[in-house]
């Protein structure tokens, strides 16, 4: 047990604990812990997540250009739920009781080969769907319970060794271990498409309702701007990985056709769109808003499931608009346009529900930078119906988050200083 803490007499204490590597008794950090960052094993835990982000972002592209829309999102939403709800729940968790040692460390670990064998499952449950066969889901469920069995350990660690938090702890144990025998069930009776669909249903009410309950029980010390810079920072990541893809997409397109037009577009957009959905996002203070409105957890934590989906959907989108431009498509422009479009629609309306829910208003600026942003995202696509080159229809959805931005850096940031004042 390490026992060395910083003290008036020993102010070296903090570094001298970074020194050592025995258990630490797991118990609940200080929600108001100063200068509290993210660990570079919690950065190295999103790394392994956003991998996995970009495996199902692949396979979601090679479905819509060949057309197959429906088993493109069927198959993309079961790899996002299992992905980031491990990752959510990790991450809570460590913000209220991580302790840093050699046996939280290895724990970590085994959460990130769960997520390793997940994204390699991937591939069975989108080809699965699309061959309309039910949805071949053992590899993924394999990962995914894996990663979950990690989760549960921690809370029987803390269990064992934090009497104040041992209701709460046992609380999460039995949502984990109930959808955890319901997922593997499922995975062995092999059911047809639409009771599988049920019966998860089901599972994910367990598991989104499991936190609600346990945290009824008296809460757990997570702090708030550590967990609002651990959502941006997986948001940094997530739209990085999604610059990866478009330069993945676009380098065999220069390697055959060189820098035709429609390449040079696609680039631009890529980039103004990534940089466009980063600025947007950061201009909202969540840390601050979080720290004054403990209460909107739930709706901070829970919608941006949402946000990192539609992030890794953009990605998967400008890989569609890659393979038309390649000739690799069976779809056209058209298509490629609202593959790209749709999934920043849904990242502004996750974005603007979660401000509004934070601030705990409905601010009539906001609404008409949503209005705008979201009109802008439907001219580009009535427009590709006309005939309109892909690049002005392209350039127009890059520009959708660009309001955003220029609302908040002129007028909105004003509102956000408002609210959050009024929040105390």
């Amino acid at each position: 047990m390490n026992d060395t803490a910083p003290t008036a007499a020993n102010p070296a204490g903090a570094a001298l604990t970074s020194l050592s590597h025995g258990l630490r008794r797991m118990t609940g950090r200080d929600p108001h812990e100063v200068g509290r960052v993210a660990t570079p094993l919690e950065l190295l835990f999103d790394l392994a997540f956003v991998a996995a982000f970009g495996i199902a972002g692949n396979q979601m592209a090679h479905l819509l250009a060949e057309g197959h829309v429906g088993p493109a999102i069927g198959g993309f939403g079961f790899g996002l739920f299992a992905i980031t709800w491990a990752w959510v729940n990790f991450t809570w968790f460590a913000s209220a009781f991580d302790t840093d040692d050699w046996f939280f460390r290895l724990t970590t670990m085994v959460q990130m080969i769960g997520v390793v064998v997940l994204a390699l499952g991937l591939s069975d449950v989108f080809h699965s769907l699309d061959e309309g066969h039910g949805i071949d889901n053992g590899v993924m469920v394999a990962g995914y319970v894996v990663m979950r069995l990690a989760m549960l350990t921690q809370w029987l660690r803390l269990a064992a060794q934090s009497p104040e938090y041992r209701k709460t702890a046992f609380s999460y144990v039995r949502a984990i271990a109930i959808a955890q025998v319901g997922w593997i069930a499922l995975a062995m009776v092999h059911l047809d498409l639409l009771p599988t669909m049920a019966v998860a249903g089901v599972l994910y009410l367990i598991e989104l309702g499991g936190p609600i309950l346990a945290e009824r029980r008296g809460g757990t010390p997570w702090h708030p701007h550590h967990v609002a810079e651990r959502y941006g920072l997986l948001v940094i990541i997530s739209l990085g990985e999604g610059v990866l893809g478009t330069i993945a997409a676009v380098q065999p397109i220069i390697a055959e056709q060189g820098w035709s037009d429609d390449a040079i577009v696609l680039v631009t957009a890529g980039v103004l769109l990534t940089f466009g959905m980063w600025w947007a996002y950061f201009a909202a203070p969540f840390a601050e808003l979080l720290h004054a409105n403990k209460g909107a957890a739930f709706a901070f934590g829970y919608l941006h499931i949402i946000v990192f989906g539609a992030i890794a959907a953009v990605g998967a989108g400008l890989h569609v608009a890659a393979y038309v431009i390649e000739g690799e498509a069976h779809v056209g422009f058209n298509e490629a346009v609202r593959a790209v479009a749709i999934p920043v629609a849904i990242f502004l309306v996750a974005y603007f529900l979660i401000y509004s829910l934070i601030t705990k208003s409905f601010d009539a600026f906001h609404i008409v930078l949503f209005v705008i942003s979201m009109a802008i995202l439907v001219l580009a696509v009535v427009l590709t119906g006309t005939g309109t080159p892909f690049a002005l229809d392209i350039l127009l959805v890059a520009a959708a988050p660009w309001v955003v931005v220029v609302g908040f850096e002129t007028v909105g940031h004003r509102h956000a200083a408002a609210h959050l004042a009024a929040l105390g």
